[in-house]
């Protein structure tokens, strides 16, 4: 059953939303779902600390208005050029994380997930869920949540910049996809838990523990962090 799905116009070529070819038969749609686009801008493209940033250098540019003897009136109209570049700035970043998240669709099965992303040019990856040996659960803003999903070293990788915004950030050298901020993180996780222990032999739902590498057999550690 699908959940969350956002199907959009530009993306009508799809046989399946989110996915390049129709699921095979044998093939389960458990989930599916879109980054919440203001926790996005938040956690992906540091609109908060942006805005801290600009408030800072409009107070500096006021203080030393201020201290120079002019007026409130002519301070502000001074510092409207500043505050407008600020504005725009805040919201051409802002625009970013909407149409990244308009154009992003994860999806769950009993096999893979799915990750449909890009917004100028899409881009889908297949991520076996036999080739996921580690979860990594991180709460964030606005009730949201983001699980990293780290890939066996032996298979290809992804290359960060491939993935950005959605990868875990930091680990350049071997790059962690990253379902970015969703709405209901934790449910997600256990969804995903539960649909890896399945697809290696039926295993129970992992606790929450440091995430680490696992053997052939293993659960997924999910850690919450």
């Amino acid at each position: 059953m699908s959940h969350g799905s956002a199907h959009v116009p530009e993306h009508d070529f799809e046989p399946q939303p989110g996915l390049p070819e129709p699921l095979p038969r044998d093939e389960t749609l458990l989930w599916q779902g879109a980054p919440d686009w203001r926790a996005l801008a938040v956690r992906a493209f540091h609109v908060r600390k942006l805005t801290l940033y600009f408030t800072a250098l409009l107070a500096m540019q006021a203080v030393v208005w201020t201290e120079g003897g002019h007026s409130a009136a002519d301070t502000l109209r001074a510092m409207a050029p500043a505050i407008a570049l600020s504005a725009l700035g805040l919201g051409l970043v802002s625009g970013l994380a909407w149409l990244s998240a308009r154009a992003t669709l994860y999806t769950l099965t009993d096999r893979r997930v799915v990750m449909r992303i890009g917004i100028v040019l899409t881009i889908t990856f297949n991520l076996p869920l036999k080739r996921i040996v580690a979860a990594d659960l991180r709460p964030g803003p606005r009730g949201t949540a983001d699980v990293a999903l780290r890939l066996e070293s032996t298979g290809p990788g992804i290359a960060w910049l491939t993935l950005w915004p959605h990868a875990r950030p930091w680990r350049l050298g071997r790059a962690e996809p990253m379902l970015r901020c969703l709405p209901q993180g934790e449910q997600v996780a256990a969804r995903l838990t539960r649909a890896w222990a399945q697809h290696h032999g039926g295993l129970g739902v992992a606790a929450a523990a440091p995430a680490t590498t696992v053997p052939q057999g293993a659960q997924p550690a999910l850690a919450s962090r």
